[in-house]
């Protein structure tokens, strides 16, 4: 007889966090499908979507091994950060408001590994403490971030301008100690305030904090970019690089919660 073959080793799964939308009467949970395309093929991870049902979804994290914070069109209640709402058409969603500032805590507190994208990246440093430029295009001194949305996405998603990456930082590490990459920039909103135990990983050229990391090493992985690296990842080695370590964050979170 044949032996029987060993089955292969099951990948990481990894919890996507949902928005909210109304689609004409109905309320849909949905993830943009570039995400979860970055995810599975950069990653190397299976992928579990969150429903926006507020603290129903910490119960799921001793089950996954990481979890991605998504950009959307959506912003930070400024509420979450002691604020006024600036602009009476800001974009809100308190459903995954509800859910991501807990799940970010959560997560943190039991080292499940988090990546976090433009309005994760957000949503992790208020959910820690930090605060938000609810108008970076309107602060002295710095630039404007935005897109340009009359143009064809792949102009909209094209490189910006450089970031500093940090001496000694996880990104800098990623990169061989280069101290500068090339990004995309798609974003109104920006940290005005960084959280106590983050480590800034990369400023952009206004000196606005644009990518950061948990302060202590020991702490589990965490790592949040202001840009877009899920976008035509294949093409860019910094961000193909950014999914890839947060893959193996979530294998060797894996191969702990299976022991």
């Amino acid at each position: 007889m044949t032996p029987q073959s060993a089955s292969p080793t099951p990948r990481p799964l990894v919890g996507i966090a949902c928005c909210t939308r109304l689609q004409g009467a109905h309320r849909f949970h949905m993830v943009g499908d570039k995400y979860i395309q970055a995810a599975r093929s950069g990653a190397d991870v299976s992928v579990l979507l969150l429903p926006a049902l507020g603290e129903d979804s910490v119960d799921l994290l001793s089950q996954l091994d990481g979890i991605l914070l998504t950009g959307s069109h959506s912003n930070v209640e400024p509420r979450h950060y002691g604020a006024a709402q600036q602009q009476e058409d800001m974009l809100t969603d308190p459903l995954r408001d509800a859910t991501t500032l807990t799940l970010i805590r959560a997560a943190i507190e039991q080292q499940v590994p988090v990546l976090g994208i433009c309005r994760g990246f957000q949503e992790i440093n208020v959910a820690l403490g930090g605060s938000l430029h609810q108008a970076v295009q309107e602060v002295a001194g710095l630039q404007d971030h935005r897109e340009d949305k009359k143009q064809p996405l792949q102009q909209q998603y094209g490189i910006s301008h450089p970031v500093e990456l940090q001496p000694g930082g996880q990104l800098a590490r990623l990169m061989s100690d280069a101290r500068t990459q090339q990004v995309n920039s798609l974003h109104g909103q920006g940290v005005q305030r960084l959280a106590p135990g983050l480590r800034v990983e990369a400023l952009a050229p206004d000196g606005l904090v644009e990518a950061f990391s948990l302060d202590d090493s020991n702490a589990g992985f965490l790592l949040a970019v202001q840009w877009h690296p899920e976008w035509q990842m294949a093409q860019h080695p910094f961000y193909r690089a950014i999914f890839e370590t947060f893959g193996n964050a979530c294998r060797a979170r894996a191969a702990t919660r299976n022991t």
